[in-house]
């Protein structure tokens, strides 16, 4: 058994990149699979790389009993062994080496490299998976061309798939058979797939720009053939937008999606072999929620989209990750913007970016897009890489204009076809394509931390003349100070006080610390609408008055920025409230009337509506917080809500009844806006967990004919502790317990209960038969979800929530350390809590840090929390 370590963990920087010193042309794999044990053989032909000064070979490997190795036919010792690295000193200027070991996927608790899933074998190999399979050059700018063959039982494993075209396929002595598959396009080994198991294959075919005929699987268990349709439905929408979008059309003969339940991820864009967690494929009415729709579709697209943005055109480094994620997040938000509303599309996409990734910039994690070190790369898969790697795409789209942008595109692919490059590459074609300077914008990707922008107007009514001023500042983060400004566009329109709008959409582009932007021929005092689209991520604050932003919310014609004024006036009210409990509110509950009344039109953008119609969340209102205290924040959000309620309940009902469903269902954008409106108005009108509240929810729940309306009727019940709590819960889990999809919302609605009991229903739940800490997506469902979506419970004074987490990741670190690492996430903002909930959370925290045999992964992350 080749050895892990004890050493320390490495931080890994990106000053000290260095070329590969040797090149892999090709690579052939064969994998004889067993019950008990894999045999893995690899031929490589290497030789040495031009671009490299270094004569020797270092292979990475993991956890293989090392069988043999052969240098060009021969038997081979001339290596060492040490720190999970082979070592070739001297390794010459090319020569084949064969490599044979046995691996144990059946035992393999990480999910990274081989492992089984429900007796399904399959790979996840990024970022550094494939060094679990075999002994390779495991870095992503060694690109080679693939060969595999499988070989496995023919009973228990009748699909057998791997990357690219399948050439030839048979059967062996002893019942066992085997596929042979080749992938002409060169690639980095952690996009290498295999699958071997017993699945039900779903086929279509999908015509080409240029009329090639490419067959589409998708590969599932027995029984979940039926979830398949939408997922097949997204893929073909993908495949046609991407041609149109950005003129890429797909190369190979076969593109194959497989789904598993045993996942670290969401789904891997392994060239032609997809590989999914089964919640992003499979979707029926009666067992995913719109939202669930919404997911797959965009997932989908976005694990297709990767076959340009980051299959033909990869990384260089580990550092370059957003180069495919960031601009790939960006290609799978405007397909699903065209899919369905550009505007509620934006609203869902910036909520989650304020959500999740700027507490990660407000907090000891943060890090830049584009990072200069870390010491576990699975660490880096986070929101800033991804999400707000997609918001500096976008901006740079907002900056060159649609059709520069798409030049730049295609200087792109057509430049970095078949090669590893880097963000800086990227970069350079949207400046050559456009003629502009990108090094100041450049700065986005180095700099850490959410910037803040000031914004305060002037009119000057003698000379018809309106002055905007605009500040830009950037806060301290670790290992960055005094930050340079940044090239910032500020989409900005006027309105008068009619609600006309006299300016249409400018972008300014703000590029000192301190700029004034003067509009011409303004006859009245004006209305800015700034920032509109959000055309950047940032932390607006404004001198608008609340009457200013009430007429944006009614009137203004960029979608985003209605909703973005609603929004921003609950947020003052709730701090009114905070501060004073007895605030007036009046007017606030008043305005909030007038919106209830524009669902009961015909022609109300329903889901647009849905969105104005919730309040900011406590992980969005924390944010404004000097010391945030989460109950203190629910108590005054609670509150208001309940005198919408009491104000408005007539109303609400009215909305609730108008907007019931009618007919068959649907997964248009009108019919999910309409179900999101009505559980809008259901979750308002059962607020104050009465005996009324839990008889309507109960009601609403046993009239349910889609998953949406179940899960909705769930939500509004998990606080109560009304006898239809209970009885709907065991009613939805003796209804779907066949359907682990549906198993996992069931403790994820349980999970996220603000009541008392929560404690001794979490731990009713920890012990359910159904619970496996093994399975990433149940640890999500009960854990993730109790500690990111139940922020009151999960800051319980205490501290019961903090070792419920603390626990795990201390038994998940010895399991999956990935999936450990990411538990730790609702810890890293403790030092802005009240001073007793610190202390805690700080316990917490040393705790797992001393836990024997922490991982890198969990090393990591708590590490820099505590430092």
């Amino acid at each position: 058994m080749f050895p892990d370590t004890d050493t320390a963990p490495q931080t890994i920087y990106l000053k000290d990149y260095t070329p590969a010193p040797y090149l892999a042309s090709h690579i052939a794999l064969t994998f004889e699979l067993f019950e008990d044990r894999t045999i893995v053989r690899s031929e490589v032909t290497y030789r040495r790389n031009p671009a490299s000064s270094s004569d020797t070979l270092v292979l990475n490997g993991q956890d293989q009993v090392l069988l043999a190795v052969e240098r060009d036919g021969a038997a081979f010792d001339g290596f060492t062994l040490a720190e999970q690295k082979m070592v070739i000193e001297q390794a010459g200027e090319q020569f084949t080496l064969a490599i044979t070991s046995e691996i144990h996927p059946e035992t393999n608790t990480a999910l990274e490299g081989l492992y089984q899933s429900q007796g399904t074998f399959c790979t996840q190999c990024e970022a550094e998976g494939f060094r679990r399979i075999t002994f390779f050059q495991d870095r992503p700018d060694v690109l080679s061309t693939f060969s595999v063959r499988i070989e496995a039982d023919k009973q228990r494993y009748p699909v057998l798939l791997s990357n690219g075209n399948l050439q030839e396929s048979g059967d062996l002595a002893q019942g066992r058979h085997f596929t042979a598959w080749h992938d002409p396009f060169p690639k980095p080994c952690y996009l290498f797939a295999l699958v071997a198991g017993d699945l039900v294959r779903i086929a279509d075919t999908f015509r080409t720009q240029s009329g090639r005929d490419v067959d589409l699987h998708i590969y599932v268990r027995k029984g979940d053939e039926g979830q398949c349709a939408h997922a097949m439905a997204s893929l073909k929408k993908a495949m046609k937008w991407d041609e149109e979008k950005y003129g890429r059309e797909y190369e190979l003969d076969l593109f194959n999606i497989v789904a598993v339940s045993d996942f670290n991820m969401g789904a891997m864009e392994n060239t032609s072999l997809n590989i999914f967690n089964t919640k992003l494929v499979l979707a029926h009415q009666e067992t995913a929620t719109d939202a669930d729709f919404i997911s797959v579709e965009a997932v989908i697209g976005h694990e297709y989209f990767h076959n340009w943005t980051g299959n033909r055109v990869t990384c260089r480094d580990w550092f370059q990750l957003s180069l495919k994620e960031g601009l790939t997040v960006f290609r799978d938000q405007e397909f699903s913007a065209d899919m369905n509303s550009r505007a509620v599309q934006r609203i869902d996409d910036v909520d989650q970016l304020r959500r999740l990734q700027f507490p990660e910039d407000a907090s000891p994690l943060a890090h830049s897009v584009q990072p200069d070190n870390f010491i576990e790369i699975s660490n880096f898969y986070t929101m800033t890489v991804y999400e707000k790697g997609s918001e500096l795409i976008r901006m740079q789209h907002t900056l060159l204009g649609a059709d520069n942008y798409r030049q730049a595109t295609d200087l792109y692919f057509s430049r970095y076809d078949g090669h590893a490059v880097t963000i800086n590459d990227f970069v350079q074609c949207m400046a050559d394509a456009s003629g502009r300077d990108m090094s100041q914008f450049f700065r986005w990707y180095k700099q850490a931390g959410t910037p803040s922008l000031q914004a305060s107007g002037r009119y000057d009514a003698n000379n018809s003349r309106y002055t905007l001023t605009l500040r830009q500042s950037q806060p301290d983060t670790p290992g960055q100070t005094g930050k340079q400004p940044l090239l910032i566009p500020v989409a900005v329109g006027l309105l008068n006080a009619d609600g006309m709008e006299t300016h249409a959409t400018q972008v300014l582009e703000m590029t000192e610390r301190e700029q004034d932007f003067t509009f011409e021929n303004v006859a009245s005092r004006p209305v800015p609408s700034i920032l509109r689209g959000f055309s950047a991520p940032v932390k607006l604050s404004t001198d608008l008055s609340d009457d200013d932003l009430r007429l944006l919310q009614l009137r203004d014609t960029d979608g985003f920025n209605k909703w973005e004024a609603g929004q921003t006036i609950a947020l003052r009210t709730i701090q009114r409230v905070m501060a004073d409990a007895q605030a007036d509110t009046s007017q606030f509950i008043e305005d909030f009337g007038a919106l209830i009344e524009q669902g009961l039109r015909k022609e109300t953008d329903k889901a647009l509506l849905a969105r104005a119609l919730s309040l900011p969340s406590i992980a969005v209102l924390s944010q404004a917080q000097e010391v945030v205290d989460p109950a203190s924040i629910d108590q005054a959000r609670t509150s208001i809500l309940k005198s919408i309620k009491q104000a408005h309940k007539d109303a609400l009902v009215r909305l609730y009844e108008f907007n019931s469903d009618d007919g068959a269902f649907s997964i248009t954008p009108q019919a999910m806006g309409r179900r999101a409106l009505r559980n809008v108005a259901l979750e308002l009108l059962t607020v104050s967990n009465g005996t009324g509240c839990a008889a309507r929810a109960k009601a609403h729940y046993a009239q349910a004919n889609n998953m949406t309306d179940r899960v909705a009727a769930l939500s509004c019940l998990a606080d109560s502790i009304k006898p239809e709590r209970d009885e709907v819960f065991t009613d939805f889990y003796e209804r779907f317990k066949d359907y682990q999809l549906v198993v996992d919302k069931w403790f994820a609605l349980q999970a996220i209960a603000n009541r008392a009991e929560i404690f001794e229903d979490f731990a009713k739940l920890r012990r359910h038969a159904e619970f496996n800490i093994r399975n990433p997506n149940r640890v999500r469902a009960l854990y993730s979800a109790f500690a990111v979506n139940n922020p009151v419970k999960f800051h319980d004074p205490s501290g019961q929530g903090y070792a419920l987490v603390r626990d795990a990741i201390i038994e998940l670190n010895a399991i999956n350390p990935q999936i450990a690492a990411r538990q730790v996430t609702p810890f890293r903002e403790w030092r802005r809590y009240a001073p007793a909930l610190q202390s805690q959370m700080q316990q917490a925290l040393q705790s797992i840090m001393e836990t024997p045999g922490l991982s890198n992964d969990v090393f990591e992350v708590v590490s820099k929390c505590l430092k």
